[in-house]
């Protein structure tokens, strides 16, 4: 699918849907038309301009979720040059190390984190509020479609961040391919309370719905206490949420009561979710689905029709209408019905490559496939299930257990609150598996061995459970698993003396 724009995809829209209401920051209330969203687009754009910034200059952003990610990633889109959102749940040194990285020109800086631009290593401004100019009188070049958009810097979990270079053509081929396959419209209204400085919040729902004409309710941070008030006062009809906001919400006493009149479809993202979540929306007749993708590809991938997930729960479904998707084993050779492989993607939203490191870039691209490191199922009818990081699979005494496969099970106990299965190196088996949990209700070790053991191979039965008040993340809500491997490395290698 090769998708060529003339001009701006913003400016086409601010013209079909000029008093549509694009954009609401739900902080303030505040709300942005078509027109005025396209109109700030350009004066930032001139701003840019009048600050030196030119073509394939990198612009960067520090600020929590706001309507700016938008103005300004529009903007460098006018300009030419290239978005950069940061983190700001990282620390000084390790903000320092992606500006450096990526060469940024400058970066901008939302009055919130003005204390951390003492040591940037380039020019910092400050978010200004603008007036609500008709025009501007610059000349403003519109960027091509095969040029670089941005670059979004991954979590880093396994080393330093590395990042991804998304080009318009990657993110304008996502957003419609997601529009089509998930049947969106201009009728539509989410509330965005990923950060948006990942992919998730820019462009999972984000994106694609201002493409439709739709609606983006924007939530500074996520608050649990606050996102069924949101939902219901903007009668959003779509949300993505990753599975521990799901357990916080579900954990609301508001919950219970909520009927959520509006919402069409919850669909969780990041990692696979436990069951009762489906179980929590079911019981309120919600449709309820799971989503996959990545940084580098996307990020929707596959879709499922939200009357088919309950009956199969855990499926991400097929792959959408200008995507492909493999399961491949080793040696290159595509995995059988039910067996388990690497999850391969190709498509013209798959990522140009990762900023100034052409060596990670070619481990990852095979023969015009993207190897995600992500492991996967496909099942007879050609549902797709996402079974966990080829990294995190666990080896233990020569069999494979993969974590997921685990976590649904434990997380199945009316004690249990989350959790999280890792392998720890172990004297006899080379790996054991560990499950750390955090818990709702009183539970001893004993019950839940038992508990596992009626419904796991004795294998992937936990050698040892531990017990959190609450097991850590990272930025983007995600359970740290690295952190937890670190933490409980030698957890089992006080047990020699008892082999």
């Amino acid at each position: 699918m090769e998708v060529a724009f003339d001009g701006s995809w913003l400016q086409k829209r601010s013209q079909l849907s000029p008093a549509k209401v694009a954009i609401i920051d739900g902080e303030t209330g505040e709300q942005w038309n078509y027109k005025k969203l396209y109109n700030r687009t350009l004066i930032m754009a001139d701003r840019l301009c009048q600050l030196g910034i030119n073509q394939g200059d990198r612009v960067a952003l520090l600020s929590p979720n706001d309507p700016s990610y938008f103005e300004l990633l529009f903007a460098c889109q006018a300009a030419g040059a290239i978005f950069v959102p940061l983190n700001w749940r990282l620390s000084e040194k390790e903000l320092i190390y992606i500006m450096k990285d990526c060469e940024a020109k400058c970066v901008f800086v939302h009055p919130d984190y003005k204390e951390f631009v003492k040591n940037f290593p380039c020019e910092t401004f400050p978010l200004e509020a603008q007036t609500d100019q008709e025009s501007i009188s610059a000349e403003i070049s519109l960027g091509d479609s095969c040029t670089h958009a941005a670059i979004i810097y991954t979590g880093g979990t396994t080393g330093k961040p590395k990042g991804v270079i998304l080009s318009h053509q990657n993110i304008a081929s996502n957003a419609i391919n997601t529009i089509i396959s998930w049947g969106l419209s201009e009728r539509d209204i989410t509330l965005t309370c990923l950060p948006m400085f990942h992919t998730g919040g820019l462009n999972a729902l984000s994106t694609p719905l201002l493409m439709a004409g739709g609606t983006v309710v924007i939530m500074r941070d996520f608050q649990k206490d606050k996102v069924i008030d949101l939902l219901n006062l903007y009668q959003c009809t779509v949300v993505l949420m990753v599975p521990t906001m799901y357990h916080m919400l579900i954990e609301q006493p508001d919950f219970i009561k909520e009927s959520f009149p509006s919402m069409k479809t919850f669909l969780s993202g990041g990692a696979p979710c436990p069951l009762e979540v489906y179980e929590a929306f079911y019981k309120k007749g919600k449709l309820f689905k799971e989503g996959y993708g990545l940084t580098e590809a996307g990020p929707n991938n596959f879709y499922i029709d939200p009357t088919e997930a309950y009956g199969k729960k855990g499926s991400v479904g097929k792959p959408m209408m200008f995507n492909e998707v493999k399961i491949v084993r080793k040696n290159n050779v595509e995995a059988e019905p039910n067996e388990v492989g690497e999850i391969f993607l190709k498509g013209p939203h798959v990522f140009t490559g990762y900023w100034s490191n052409q060596e990670e870039t070619e481990k990852v691209k095979c023969e015009g496939w993207l190897r995600t490191g992500d492991l996967g199922r496909k099942d007879e009818d050609g549902y797709y299930y996402i079974v966990g990081r080829a990294k995190d699979l666990i080896i233990s005494g020569g069999e494979n257990v993969y974590p997921t496969e685990v976590e649904q099970t434990i997380s199945q106990h009316i004690a249990v609150k989350e959790v999280s299965v890792v392998g720890i190196p172990h004297p006899k088996w080379g790996e054991a598996v560990l499950a750390v949990v955090s818990l709702k209700s009183p539970a001893s070790e004993k019950e839940l061995t038992t508990f596992c053991s009626q419904r796991l191979g004795k294998y992937k039965v936990p050698k040892r459970f531990v017990f959190v008040k609450e097991i850590p993340k990272t930025a983007v809500g995600k359970i740290d698993k690295k952190l937890l491997m670190e933490r409980y490395r030698e957890i089992f290698l006080y047990e020699k003396e008892r082999l």
